[in-house]
């Protein structure tokens, strides 16, 4: 990153700081926080304590830095502007504002897909596992099948994960509910010749158990959750009520048929 702030002139570099952060490779992930946001001093409250050349840093920000630094200095204002920068980002994400511009980038795919093959190309959201800097890398939160993978490219694997909160994904399923994917209990299962590995299908069978306790509980609990497979199991048991009903209409038929050839 640093290399790209060499190659431009002071003035333009200075001019269009969050222009160049968000285009800079390896910084896809993160939104362009509205300038507002960032002037408005509340929003950036118990930060000064955070970031080193706080001041300075801000100013770079917002595109009003004017000193004129020796490049170690200039290095290091720059290094806390980008942390700076990633600290408001974790709070402006959750903002109505900062939900949409992110609700947008996930919908385009700009985040990666799950690995998963049974999630079918879901989109993933970036997370924290905690709020606190320096702790933990930025996640990738697959809705489908609820788990946390690690971003493919480096430069996307190194971010702090506390640009991003722990808190993120929920939030924005809980503003955006219409976003929430069906869960799929899909799985691959090992199989030999066509026949199931036994030691994998006793598995398979103590998870299916367990989902449909889980499941009970939800239910007594108030809090069924649809799964894909329930719709398709209903569709099943319509059909064959619908079957079991014509047999039933065929054999009240046959019947009335012996009775009226037998006289009766």
């Amino acid at each position: 990153m640093m290399e790209d702030f060499n190659s431009e002139t002071d003035s333009d570099y200075t001019s269009y700081w969050r222009d160049w952060f968000i285009s800079s490779r390896g910084n896809e992930y993160f939104c362009e926080i509205d300038e507002e946001y960032l002037t408005d001093r509340f929003n950036l409250t118990g930060l000064n304590t955070e970031v080193p050349y706080y001041q300075y840093a801000l100013d770079l920000v917002t595109d009003v830095f004017d000193l004129d630094a020796d490049d170690d200095l200039r290095e290091q204002i720059e290094k806390s502007a980008r942390h700076l920068y990633g600290l408001v980002h974790a709070r402006y994400i959750v903002t109505t504002r900062g939900l949409a511009k992110m609700v947008d980038k996930y919908k385009k795919g700009d985040f990666g897909k799950c690995p998963r093959v049974m999630c079918e190309g879901q989109p993933l959201l970036p997370m924290g596992q905690h709020d606190i800097p320096n702790m933990s890398t930025v996640r990738l939160y697959c809705a489908k099948c609820e788990d946390l993978y690690n971003p493919k490219s480096s430069r996307h694997a190194s971010i702090d994960g506390a640009y991003f909160g722990a808190s993120f994904p929920s939030m924005l399923f809980q503003v955006y509910p219409g976003l929430v994917p069906e869960k799929s209990t899909s799985r691959y299962e090992p199989r030999i010749y066509g026949f199931r590995v036994h030691a994998a299908a006793a598995l398979a069978r103590w998870q299916d158990q367990y989902r449909e306790d889980m499941k009970t509980r939800l239910r007594d609990a108030g809090l069924e959750v649809k799964y894909v497979e329930d719709e398709e199991v209903e569709d099943d048991e319509d059909d064959d009520e619908d079957q079991g009903l014509d047999s039933k209409e065929r054999v009240v038929g046959d019947a009335a048929s012996g009775r009226m050839d037998m006289g009766i």
